[in-house]
């Protein structure tokens, strides 16, 4: 069974940064795309962000130019490098792989609030 695990969320001001982990326990990443998603109450997920496994990469309009996904140095891990936040980023992140897939993995989720 796979796992994957978000970490990196947290409080940051409007303006600020944060860069989310996502880990999974296998080399999953490396044959299959991955995603990021945000939810927010009474909303359904949102993919903001995904790397293939070429390492291509594409974003949601809405942090175009601001968020970054990329493939760590270390093992099994993908970022997601959020700049210039906004109040309307603030959801719960989470990453998922295969992307598209009905029986994707799913992390936790970590919480971003972005206020002042």
């Amino acid at each position: 069974q796979v796992q994957l695990m978000e970490s990196g969320g947290g409080l940051v001001q409007p303006g600020g940064s944060l860069r989310l982990s996502c880990v999974a326990s296998t080399n999953i990443f490396s044959n299959n795309a991955m995603g990021w998603f945000r939810q927010t109450s009474g909303h359904q997920r949102e993919l903001v962000a995904w790397l293939t496994s070429g390492d291509s990469t594409d974003y949601a309009d809405s942090v175009k130019g601001r968020f970054t996904v990329s493939r760590a140095k270390v093992e099994n891990t993908v970022y997601l490098q959020m700049n210039n936040l906004k109040p309307e980023d603030t959801a719960v992140y989470y990453c998922s792989a295969p992307l598209g897939w009905s029986k994707a993995h799913w992390g936790q989720g970590t919480q971003v609030t972005v206020s002042s």
